[in-house]
């Protein structure tokens, strides 16, 4: 049992502060990497919360190959997410206020696959042509800014 869930089980759906980390995967056509959630059945990039002990670059190396069976070479921060727009409520009625780092990847290797138990499919998509993603302002401003990543440096 990992630490959000240990400390789940002590608070119950209380909204909790979850530290953790992204990765945004970019291919080489400048496609980003989303797999479609079993949870709520938004298309998200590979995410996820820090265990005990781990750097955010740890966690979002981790995250990334139990996500997808992929490797990151270089991450490059993106961004920081915190504060009042970082609150989400999970299906489960779980709630968390996210502190999570973002990263990009261009560098990255392996065999892709689907964890199943997390997402149902996974595919690269055009920046300009995301599918529905979650209601937060917080995922809004975060595509916008790869927009502007892609758009000036690829």
């Amino acid at each position: 049992m990992g630490y959000i869930m240990k400390l789940r089980s002590a608070v119950g759906s209380s909204p909790v502060i979850m530290a953790g980390a992204g990765v945004i995967i970019i291919n080489e056509k400048n496609e980003i990497l989303l797999g479609k959630r079993t949870d709520n059945g938004y298309w998200d990039y590979p995410a996820g919360s820090m265990e005990i002990g781990e750097s955010f670059e740890e966690c979002a190396r981790r995250e990334v190959s139990e996500e997808t069976g992929l490797v990151c070479g270089e991450l490059e921060f993106l961004m920081e997410i915190s504060g009042e727009d970082s609150f989400y409520e999970y299906p489960n009625g779980d709630q968390v206020y996210l502190a999570v780092i973002i990263y990009i990847c261009h560098d990255f290797s392996g065999e892709m696959k689907v964890q199943e138990d997390e997402a149902v499919i996974q595919k690269f998509f055009p920046i300009d042509q995301l599918p529905e993603t979650p209601p937060l302002k917080i995922k809004t401003r975060i595509f916008e800014k790869v927009r502007d990543h892609i758009h000036n440096n690829c």
